[in-house]
């Protein structure tokens, strides 16, 4: 029984044990499961909230009865800490600093309210200062603690294009914030400098009607609505030429163009296009979306309201949701914007119709010729080209580039366009703004006239404009000169690309950088009435032809620029057959009625009206017309007044302009090779004219002590021919020292007497020994220095002999007295002749003769006596005569007043024009 009782004992004593255990197990895993159940409660609560957002479940009413709940109060008080938290930096502080940023990068109407300046036209030009946003609205961030408001702004001109979203109830407020953004557009620039378009799918008349005043002035297009493609292809167009004709020198866009040079020099174009919500026609669609691509660097905006549209460049949105809150991509995701206000209706047409009239006022404004001229004169730099404004258009200059793009000019119009005018206010536009340092300038004037006479010092006015290097005027007559001018081009050419060879690079620009120290100025050379250069059949013709084609065709990268101006260009004949000419002449300038100067189906020319030209950078298609207002320039008080001033201006060792006039004689005594002479020369040198070139050099001839070194001047002028005679002589007596050289001076003809005596009394009062001999004493003379060559010759003669120049005036005159033969020694006059002009130049005798006519000189020197003559100058003979004194050649000349051709076998392979000098005056 005890057994049984300690063995129940025991049992339930373990039971006990097992039942308290059991209780134990099960009390903790209660509590464990309340304190899962209350963690997750507290987990889902936390992702409640935070999926929904602290905010929004403040306001939510399941959430107020959480409130209550002393489980949930720690997860509510966390989050509300982080959420304060993620806003320290933005409650106070963020709004704040974006109201700043957005002031400083929208000053003045591009985010100021409407009321400071809506009806008051803009000032800026567009070239610096550009706004970097654009204020629409205002904005909050959704889920801030507090409500703070900040600018909602967006960047447009030449940063990014602007896309809106609306639904059917918000596309009106839409429309009223793209009118105001276009208010605040227009009216920052100046009238002009924004250009609007609009295009709606839906409206005939389009959208915006308060923006219509802004179509009197040309401001505002709009388009038809089923003609969108022809603004497209206008835009398609635009940008073609832009980056043909503006963006060739490296620079990617308008933009930095006009940061490079200060100038904006095209509007922008702003498209405002209405759609439907539906993607356009396929082509058309393409076509907007490389307009997207490729025009903000050319100075397109497009603004689209409810056009969908995909393309790869800047492009900021506001949508409007079907919940009605407006998002913007500037402001992003968390923020809500409200857009601005629509404006007053009649204050925008009032402010409209006040900047239409602002442009019309400023395109009334007749400009002047000191409106092409700069604040400041010479600070511009021509490293990269030349630009200057050449007149007015509607309020706005018009500028001629002159550079790598469009490297030559061809300038064209009847008698009376205003040809000369217009030249003035193109020299006038740049020679105000680049040194001479920077721009050099050749200038020729075909025409009779003295159109650039001027740019050289005078008697009236001694002022000279500092860019000329070389003037020429009458030269009509002397096309040589031109020829002249193509060949100093051409060899200045040469030297600049030696010069860029050498430093490794290819154009003017970078040779400059490359050689910072060197003076590489750009060069202008300016023909008036060129086709006079061309209007023979003659080596001069072809000669000038193959040079102008090769200044043209390589003279850009060299700096070096063509400006050709002409009546007519169609009927020159030498151009036949090469168009590869004028097509280097992309810059194109038509005055009023000018033909052939503009591609043949632009006929702008025929419609503009006088004063006025067709400013063409693009080889004269229509595309590329500008027509500008010239001013005067010709007037007293224009460009002389700037001549004046630019002179004064000039630095101390800047040489004056060489002056080449067709109907001056230049003087012996000015000329700097006669001038240069002195006693002491190895060989001396005779010097018979001037030679028709740029640096206005003189004909020479080395008087050698070598067979065949006389001279001969052929031809009935005496006066040409006896200043022939008078400078040789009066050139080689300057090189010698007083009686070191022997002069004999033969006058066989009465209008001989006086030139030669006059030479005779400059050469004694020199110094020298002069022998003066008349018909009578012309046969002993030749007799006696026949004689003295002889004993040379056989070594009989013991003297040194000196120079002597044996000047002969009308030699053929003696020809029946020379002709007569000596009795004893059977020689006539003309054999010992002959003999002195064979033997003679070896030692030291030359003779300096004329000849009154081809045929005498070669009747008298047959049987090879001919070669005995080595230069001549040949006055009124024709070209066919000359032929057996130039080694057979065909010679092409016709005598001309005051101008002789000068040819020395030793030297030349071809004769060329020399104007004898005047040696009236006296000269040494």
């Amino acid at each position: 029984m005890n057994k049984r009782t300690e063995r129940r004992r025991k049992i339930e004593h373990a039971f006990e044990e097992f039942r308290e255990t059991v209780g134990l197990a099960l009390g903790a895993a209660a509590r464990d499961h309340s304190r899962a159940a209350v963690a997750h409660a507290r987990s889902m609560f936390e992702l409640w909230i935070r999926q929904t957002g602290v905010t929004t479940a403040v306001d939510d009413p399941t959430f107020r009865r959480c409130l209550d709940n002393p489980l949930l109060k720690p997860v509510i008080q966390q989050a509300l800490d982080e959420y304060q938290g993620i806003f320290t930096g933005w409650t106070g502080q963020g709004p704040l600093e974006l109201h700043r940023l957005v002031t400083e990068a929208a000053p003045g109407p591009a985010g100021e309210p409407w009321q400071t300046w809506l009806g008051h036209a803009g000032q800026r030009d567009g070239s610096a200062d550009l706004p970097g946003l654009w204020r629409v609205g205002s904005a909050v961030i959704d889920r801030a603690p507090e409500r703070e408001e900040f600018p909602a702004a967006v960047p447009l001109l030449d940063e990014s294009h602007l896309s809106f979203s609306s639904t059917p109830e918000t596309r009106g407020h839409i429309e009223g914030t793209v009118e105001a953004l276009l208010l605040r557009l227009i009216s920052y620039f100046q009238p002009g400098t924004v250009q609007l378009h609009v295009w709606d799918v839906a409206q005939l008349t389009g959208a915006l009607p308060g923006l219509y005043p802004l179509a009197r002035a040309g401001l505002l297009t709009v388009h038809d609505p089923a003609r969108l493609h022809e603004l497209l292809d206008e835009f398609a167009e635009h940008i073609r030429r832009i980056h043909t004709s503006v963006l060739v020198d490296g620079r990617p866009s308008l933009r930095a163009v006009a940061d490079a040079t200060g100038k904006r020099g095209e509007p922008w174009r702003v498209a405002v296009l209405f759609g439907n919500r539906t993607a356009l026609e396929e082509q058309l669609q393409q076509k907007l979306q490389r307009i997207a691509r490729n025009g903000l660097a050319c100075g397109i905006q497009l603004i689209l309201v409810d056009l969908p549209i995909t393309v790869n460049s800047p492009l900021e949105t506001i949508r409007v949701g079907k919940d009605g809150i407006v998002r913007c991509s500037m402001t992003g995701p968390h923020a809500s914007v409200a857009l601005d206000p629509q404006l007053p209706r009649e204050q925008v047409t009032r402010a409209c119709g006040a900047i239409s009239e602002a442009l019309l006022e400023r395109r009334s404004r007749v400009c002047t010729f000191d409106d092409l001229l700069p604040e400041s004169r010479w600070h511009s730099a021509s490293a990269s080209g030349l630009e200057a404004p050449i007149g007015y258009h509607d309020g706005e200059p018009v500028s001629m580039v002159i550079g790598d793009a469009s490297p030559h000019v061809l300038v064209g119009g009847p008698s009376g366009s205003g040809k000369t005018n217009f030249l003035y206010a193109m020299l006038g536009a740049l020679v105000s703004r680049y040194s001479p340092d920077e721009l050099e300038l050749y200038l020729l004037d075909f025409k009779e006239g003295v159109s650039f006479a001027q740019f050289t010092p005078g008697r009236k006015d001694p002022s000279w404009l500092p860019h000329a290097r070389l003037v020429g005027v009458n030269v009509n007559a002397d096309r040589e000169f031109g020829l002249a001018l193509l060949r100093f081009l051409a060899e200045e050419m040469r030297r600049r690309a030696d010069a860029a060879k050498h430093h490794e690079v290819t154009k003017l620009e970078e040779l400059r950088a490359e050689d910072p120290s060197g003076r590489w100025p750009r060069i202008v050379a300016v023909i008036d009435e060129f086709q006079y250069l061309f209007a023979e059949r003659d080596a001069v013709t072809s000669r000038a032809v193959g040079l102008l084609e090769d200044v043209a065709r390589r003279g850009r990268s060299q700096g070096i620029h063509l400006v050709l101006s002409s009546q007519d260009v169609s009927g020159i004949e030498a151009f036949w057959g090469k168009p590869a000419i004028f097509e280097q002449f992309v810059l194109r300038v038509a005055l009023p009625k000018a033909r052939r100067v503009l591609a043949e189906t632009n006929m702008a020319a025929m419609e503009v009206p006088r004063r006025h030209a067709v400013i063409n950078h693009d080889s004269g298609v229509r595309h590329g017309n500008e027509v500008a207002r010239v001013p005067d320039a010709t007037s007293k008080g224009t460009f002389d007044a700037l001549q004046l001033e630019l002179w004064q201006r000039r630095t101390e060792n800047l040489a004056e302009p060489l002056l080449f006039d067709g109907e001056k004689v230049p003087r012996l005594s000015t000329v700097d090779d006669f001038v240069a002479l002195s006693p002491g020369a190895v060989v001396p040198t005779a010097l018979l004219g001037q030679v028709i070139d740029v640096s206005g050099s003189a004909a020479k001839v080395r008087l050698v002590r070598s067979p065949g070194r006389n001279i001969a001047a052929i031809g009935s002028v005496a006066r040409d021919a006896t200043g022939v005679l008078g400078a040789a002589a009066l050139s080689l007596s300057r090189q010698h020292d007083p009686g070191d050289a022997e002069f004999t001076v033969a006058y066989l003809t009465e209008d001989a007497t006086e030139s030669a005596k006059a030479l005779a009394d400059e050469l004694k009062t020199a110094g020298h020994g002069v022998d003066v001999i008349d018909l009578d004493g012309i046969r002993a003379k030749l007799d006696g220095l026949a004689e003295g060559l002889t004993a040379r010759l056989s070594g009989t003669g013991t003297e040194t002999p000196r120079p002597h120049y044996v000047l002969l005036y009308a030699i053929d005159a003696a020809y029946p007295l020379l002709e007569q033969k000596n009795p004893t020694t059977r020689q006539s006059g003309l054999d010992t002749m002959k003999f002195v002009l064979k033997h003679g130049p070896e030692f030291g005798t030359h003779v300096i003769g004329w000849w009154r006519s081809a045929q005498r000189l070669k009747s008298s020197l047959i049987g090879g006596a001919l070669d005995d003559i080595g230069s001549w100058v040949a006055l009124d003979v024709h070209g066919q005569e000359l032929s057996s004194l130039a080694a057979g050649q065909i010679i092409s000349w016709a005598p001309r007043p005051r101008r002789g051709l000068f040819f020395d076998r030793f030297e030349h392979a071809r004769p060329e024009v020399v104007i004898p000098f005047d040696i009236t005056g006296g000269q040494l």
